[in-house]
């Protein structure tokens, strides 16, 4: 094992200072102008840039070390947590893509406003905020883990470190600055994925005596997670993408409907190759540190690496870090200013850019009141795309289901779905029910029984009789 001495430590303290540095610089060069360039970069990115972009909402800190952490205890089956996000990014970008983006809204939110109404709007809103905040939370406790392993710093104080820097990124930057320089981050994040494989791989010989020394389990398609866990994966992910505040704003970053397919196509190819190599990074990790916790799968290998590369692959962690980070809050700022801010304030383009400002400066600092949860990285990162789900089921029904477009079904839907899975993932999924499929049933289900049973009993509006014309 490296044992870094100080000299090596201050080494790699100076890569990543230097890589902060730098994209800085770029984030300010880059930076929004317009509160227009930061929510949706004035419409004008190429699909290369939001497929980057989409992929990067699903392959961030949380889900790069969660899922080694989870293969570390379950096996190769893990890499279907990014896997699924290949298949849901297929089936956004054929059946809602056209929609969202010729809806000419940038939130989700205010895309089912028009199908819904304000109820419904404000509903969403808040649960997807709900939702994206503790998805910054995991994301700011695995980047925290992926920094102190090799820094030796304390996780607060690598998480305070995340907060800063990331906060820093999109507030001032907005969609337009961190759309650019996520493409920066992305290759780091990449090939930093890359060599850790390969290091890995190294150290073990291969493949073969792992698969000679390890339970059989660790190599099946499904390990010791099972098809009905990995089903809910693929469902969630897939139900995320097509509600996720992000993938929305970045999709409406497009020039054009067809580029926006276009770039849920490039973030489909990303995700496949990338879901399979941490999978096999949490495997090595079990083969080699069996005693090991399970949270330090994927950092555990930077500390065996020589200084340089492992500075390499720790800037690329800490890239991967910001870009997650930097997208969610982004998100979250976009919803409250859109549905909160600016239909109660009426605010001037100055002032809501100023507010814009002010707001996500909040939000990127507010993961940091977590920083003693230590939660199991992956099974929330799916916990929240299970509250997502819920808001895809009822878009779903929206564009495609319009019998069923009863404002009060719907707002009881997402409600009552909030409620029922947030418990069922507190209990810990009771009867080995995953809480992902709770979120798929019950917006659907007391949406049906609002429109047979409430509906029919409720007196119908009555038009005013407008008098006609002299």
């Amino acid at each position: 094992m490296n044992n870094f001495s100080s000299i090596d430590t201050m080494i790699i303290v100076a890569m990543i200072a230097l890589y902060i540095i730098g994209t800085s610089w770029l984030t300010l060069k880059l930076r929004s102008k317009t509160n227009d360039q930061f929510m949706t970069a004035a419409r004008a990115l190429p699909p290369v840039v939001v497929g980057v972009l989409l992929m990067t909402e699903f392959i961030g800190a949380k889900s790069t070390v969660g899922t080694a952490q989870e293969a570390f205890s379950n096996g190769i089956a893990a890499g279907w947590s990014v896997i699924g996000a290949s298949i849901g990014f297929v089936l956004f970008g054929l059946f809602f893509v056209r929609k969202i983006y010729n809806s000419g809204e940038y939130t989700i939110s205010a895309a089912i406003n028009k199908k819904y109404g304000k109820s419904t709007m404000i509903a969403v809103s808040l649960i997807m905020i709900y939702a994206l905040f503790l998805v910054n939370v995991g994301n700011y406790i695995s980047g925290a883990a992926a920094l102190a392993t090799v820094l030796k710093l304390d996780q607060p104080v690598a998480m305070a470190l995340i907060g800063v820097v990331s906060t820093f990124y999109f507030a001032c930057g907005g969609l337009k600055g961190v759309a650019y320089v996520t493409l920066l981050h992305s290759a780091f994040k990449i090939v930093g994925i890359g060599l850790i494989l390969g290091f890995a791989l190294t150290m073990t010989g291969g493949i073969r005596p792992m698969v000679d020394n390890l339970p059989d389990f660790y190599f099946t398609w499904d390990g010791k997670i099972g098809f009905t866990t990995i089903f809910a994966w693929i469902i969630g992910t897939t139900g995320a993408i097509f509600s996720t505040q992000f993938i929305i704003q970045a999709i409406s970053s497009n020039r054009t409907a067809n580029g926006a397919r276009r770039s849920t196509i490039i973030a489909a190819v990303f995700c496949l190759p990338i879901g399979m190599a941490l999978g096999l990074i949490g495997v090595c990790a079990r083969y080699l540190f069996p005693t090991m916790k399970s949270l330090y799968a994927l950092p555990v290998f930077l500390q065996h690496m020589p200084t340089l590369l492992a500075g390499f692959v720790a800037t690329s962690l800490f890239a991967s870090v910001f870009v997650s980070c930097s997208t969610v809050a982004l998100a979250i700022a976009s919803l409250i200013i859109r549905d909160f801010y600016e239909p109660y304030c009426n605010p001037t383009p100055e002032r809501k850019f100023k507010m814009t400002r002010m707001v996500s400066i909040a939000i990127g600092l507010a993961p940091l009141v977590c920083v003693f949860l230590v939660p199991e990285i992956l099974k929330l990162s799916f916990f929240t795309r299970a509250i997502r789900l819920s808001i895809s089921v009822v878009a779903m029904v929206g564009f495609y289901l319009p019998f069923f477009n009863s404002t009060r079904g719907a707002t009881l839907g997402l409600l009552g779905s909030a409620v029922a899975t947030t418990l069922w993932y507190a209990y810990d999924n009771p009867f080995g029910i995953d809480n992902m499929y709770i979120a798929l049933v019950t917006p659907m289900v007391v949406m049906i029984i609002e429109r047979v049973a409430v509906t029919p009993f409720m007196p119908e509006t009555v038009k005013p009789v407008v008098p006609p014309s002299a």
